[in-house]
């Protein structure tokens, strides 16, 4: 189950982060995949296998 995603993409996620929103925007992509979330800025960095499982759906490419 890969899912297609790049940089720019908006993603959701299964867990909402604590500022409330679960709608992320991909600013890198590689090993490790960094993501920005949409509401309050805040950027985490997750490897990718991580990223994977904790993704739920692609919005927009």
């Amino acid at each position: 189950m890969d899912k297609d995603y790049k940089v720019g993409s908006v993603v959701v996620m299964k867990k909402e982060h604590p500022c409330g929103s679960n709608e992320w925007v991909i600013t890198r992509t590689g090993a490790d995949i960094k993501i920005k979330c949409n509401k309050c800025g805040r950027s985490i960095m997750l490897p990718r296998i991580e990223f994977n499982k904790k993704l739920k759906k692609v919005i927009s490419l």
